[in-house]
């Protein structure tokens, strides 16, 4: 049997999404020998959140990177929309924000990890492997000192000062340190398609919300990315009535021409997301701590997962860097992360969770259900609410900067 490889480093990030990616680029910028772990040979995964709103854009203009940022392909969604009663309502407005980048720009997932990797290789202390999945943390008495990760080439130990959980809802650091994870409502079911884009279509990004609602429509440029809110049943039990019964669940909410859904030609071109609403009942314990998913798993409603994910690398970053530059990281430190980024946290999970509880009260109602989620009735009775929809949808409940920003040449 082969000597298990070994690695040492400061920093040893498991996930390389916008959190963990995030995070590795903003700590060794500010001088932290950091390795980023991720067990995808590549980035090029469908459906995954790839809406960068105005909190994220402000962060790469910090970092002095936003004209090449924006020079990606994507497109751009000053205000979002949705349809009630025949008429299309503004739910969003971001024309009013205290930042240079009013707008939601929406450019594949894989596009903005690769740019943030072409940032961060240029610095000689950031490490990316890819192509390693995380099998269990190393523990030095009650202190988590690391992680061993499988590779082709064998498992690779990595020691650390700090183990970041960046991997996600289903996060497999999380479980193997043994940290407890609290979880709110009852999960859903949300079915992902492509539907291709042609003449007359809707031309701005919208939440439909038709007769019996359940619907988003969202522009990707050259198709629309679709997704279907199960209600009162399952996916699986969808599946069961075949994919012809599906097609005409997605026309009568969707609007599209009925006759776009023959492109779904089976199951196969769906793709399923299961939405649960949770959080760590403590993000850290000696020598590791969670950020975005991994600690807290938000609803997709109005895409502020990728970006309080973002927040939350920025404010890891802001109160890490330099206790672990200069080798004195405490587990005050790590509290300090969770306590500065627990109330934009736990208000925007609240928020989510009372528009579930609306939902679901109006599903109950045969009049309401007919119609449009109480939110939106709210925001078409009163359009000054599409600004503070804006504002929380766009920054949050609490923007971060980052600290000292140095750009990069």
């Amino acid at each position: 049997m082969s000597e298990i490889e070994k690695i040492k480093t400061t920093c040893v990030i498991a996930g390389a999404g916008p959190a963990g990616l995030m995070l590795g680029f903003l700590l060794a910028r500010a001088g932290v020998d950091v390795t980023v772990v991720e067990k995808h040979a590549d980035f090029l995964r469908d459906f995954r959140g790839d809406t960068i709103h105005p909190s994220t854009l402000e962060v790469i203009d910090q970092l002095g990177l936003i004209d090449q940022f924006l020079a990606l392909p994507h497109t751009r969604a000053e205000k979002l929309s949705a349809e009630m009663g025949g008429k299309t309502i503004t739910i969003a407005d971001f024309s009013r924000l205290p930042v240079k980048n009013r707008f939601i720009a929406f450019m594949p997932q894989w596009d903005f990890l690769n740019f943030l990797v072409a940032s961060a290789q240029g610095l000689p202390n950031f490490r990316l492997i890819m192509n390693a999945e995380i099998t269990r943390v190393v523990e030095d008495g009650s202190r988590v000192s690391g992680v061993v990760a499988r590779t082709a080439e064998g498992d690779i130990q990595i020691e650390s000062d700090l183990v970041v959980g960046a991997d996600g809802r289903n996060s497999v650091v999380r479980a193997k340190a043994g940290l407890r994870v609290e979880n709110f409502g009852v999960p859903s079911e949300v079915v992902w398609m492509k539907l291709s884009k042609q003449d007359g279509d809707p031309n701005e990004v919208m939440g439909h919300a038709g007769p019996r609602q359940g619907f988003v429509l969202i522009d990707r440029g050259d198709y629309w990315q679709c997704g279907y809110v199960v209600r009162r049943t399952t996916f699986a039990q969808i599946c069961d009535h075949g994919i012809e019964a599906f097609r005409k669940m997605v026309a009568d909410v969707s609007p599209l021409p009925a006759s776009r859904m023959d492109e779904i030609r089976s199951f196969s071109d769906t793709s399923l997301l299961t939405v649960r609403i949770d959080r760590l009942r403590q993000w850290w314990r000696s020598g590791l701590i969670c950020i975005g998913d991994a600690a807290h798993a938000m609803s997709p409603i109005g895409g502020v997962g990728v970006n309080l994910a973002i927040q939350d690398a920025v404010a890891a970053a802001n109160i890490l860097s330099r206790p672990l530059r200069e080798g004195r990281l405490a587990d005050a430190d790590l509290a300090a992360v969770e306590k500065r980024r627990s109330f934009p946290t736990r208000a925007t999970q609240k928020l989510q969770l009372m528009m579930r509880s609306s939902r679901r009260a109006d599903q109950a109602n045969e009049h309401k259900r007919k119609g449009s989620p109480g939110f939106i009735r709210g925001i078409a009775r009163w359009p000054v609410l599409a600004h503070l929809s804006g504002r929380l949808i766009g920054l949050g409940f609490r923007m971060e900067r980052v600290r000292e920003p140095r750009p990069i040449r």
